[in-house]
């Protein structure tokens, strides 16, 4: 009697996920059979194997009767009939589920999968809900594959990764491991598929439940021994399948959207009607003038507040001298209480309403630049405040008095 594998002194990296079950679904695979289970047990001497076996016809049930035998570690599954992938592999996952195991693993018995690749599937499962042996990703590659196989599987990873939504690169790969909660958690009873559609209906169904899928690089070996189970059967059934199921997201996501726009139709369209036309600041300090009307030169000339720079028509410069060089004869640069707007050939001097000028003090406006100005004045308080005049109007102020200019309390 062959002794079984022994244990590793040390833990391994995944002994906090639990017991480890390793599932091999078998038809035809005697030449097979013990190979592939001799490299697991060397690989992951912890790991239980299960090999769940569909009444193959060439004793592939009873060559895996004798290694259970002889290993504690290995077990079998017998079933009546060839009944698809899918079906063996819900089988399987109940069988390991009832005996609470923590973690369960699909492996292939025919070497495409290798089991010495399996150690970093179980770290990487250690921050994950699902790991996937990814064929398609940085780092992984097949071996001895000819160029319709790959296009056939690439063409359909594509194809379900398109219609389905899924973030994931090798959706139909079959070296899966799960942890036994999101097994549970995305639910065996409504497994459908029968074939190799059943790798990308449990792929979207963990996507869908919010379990998060890491993807490990791995080589792909093509089987060496024995006939592929492959055949165009198969094939179609995995792309109807993936189409429907990829229809079927897309209409509910379509009747969300609807239901949700229809739903907030009117709190939008309410939303949209509370916002008004924007309030601007008030302005106390200059009397409300209507807008459609504007001074003309027959009007007669605003005084007291109303008097601002842009309140009375300017007029045209008579003399041929440049605008720069304009004043007032007599005056020289720099601010005075007589300083003319630039351009404007007139004084433009501003009262104000009684009670609110000091007394012996007046304000003087000008449209030139606070260095042309002179020192001490400011730009006008209105003009700056007002949210129709701040980007016309550049006036400058200035508080003079008898005895000069008297420093402004602010404009």
């Amino acid at each position: 009697m062959t002794q079984p594998a022994s244990n590793t002194a040390t833990t391994p990296d995944w002994a906090e996920l639990g017991a480890v079950l390793v599932i091999i679904p078998t038809y035809n695979e005697a030449e097979n059979i013990g190979p592939i289970v001799a490299r697991l047990r060397a690989a992951v001497p912890d790991a239980d194997v299960l090999i769940a076996d569909d009444n193959s016809p060439d004793g592939t049930g009873r060559l895996a009767d004798d290694l259970a035998a002889a290993d504690d570690h290995v077990h079998v599954l017998h079933r009546k009939a060839k009944e698809g992938l899918g079906a063996t592999y819900v089988a399987s996952f109940r069988w390991g589920l009832e005996r609470g195991y923590g973690v369960l693993v699909e492996h292939d018995a025919d070497g495409s999968h290798q089991p010495e690749q399996l150690p970093s599937m179980l770290r990487a499962l250690r921050t994950a809900d699902m790991v996937k042996g990814s064929r398609w990703v940085q780092g992984g590659s097949v071996v001895n594959w000819p160029w319709h196989r790959k296009l056939l599987s690439q063409g359909g990873s594509l194809w379900s990764r398109t219609l389905l939504g899924l973030p994931i690169k090798d959706v139909t790969g079959g070296f899966t491991a799960f942890r036994a909660d999101t097994l549970r958690g995305i639910g065996l009873d409504g497994i459908e598929s029968a074939g190799y559609a059943f790798q990308v209906d449990l792929a979207r169904r963990a996507v869908e439940h919010g379990y998060t899928v890491a993807e490990v690089p791995i080589e792909f070996i093509e089987r060496q021994r024995g006939d592929s189970k492959m055949s165009g059967g198969i094939v179609a059934e995995a792309m109807l399948l993936t189409t429907r199921w990829g229809l079927a997201k897309r209409t509910h996501q379509f009747a969300d959207w609807l239901g949700y726009a229809k739903d907030n139709a009117t709190t939008l369209a309410g939303e949209v009607g509370d916002k008004g036309a924007p309030v601007w600041p008030s302005t106390p300090s200059r009397p409300s003038t209507s807008p459609t009307t504007s001074p003309t030169r027959s009007s007669p000339r605003p005084s007291g507040s109303a008097a601002r720079c842009r309140s009375w028509p300017r007029r045209r410069p008579t003399s041929s001298a440049p605008r720069s060089r304009i004043r007032r004869a007599g005056q020289p640069r720099g601010g005075r209480t007589d300083r003319t707007h630039q351009g404007s050939g007139r004084r433009h001097v501003e009262g104000w309403p009684a009670g609110v000028r000091p007394e012996g003090q007046r304000r003087v406006t000008t449209r030139s630049s606070p260095a042309r100005a002179g020192p001490g004045w400011r730009r006008c308080s209105w003009c700056s405040s007002s949210p129709f005049r701040s980007s016309r109007c550049g006036c400058w102020s200035l508080w003079v008095s008898a005895s000069g200019p008297c420093p402004p309390s602010g404009c």
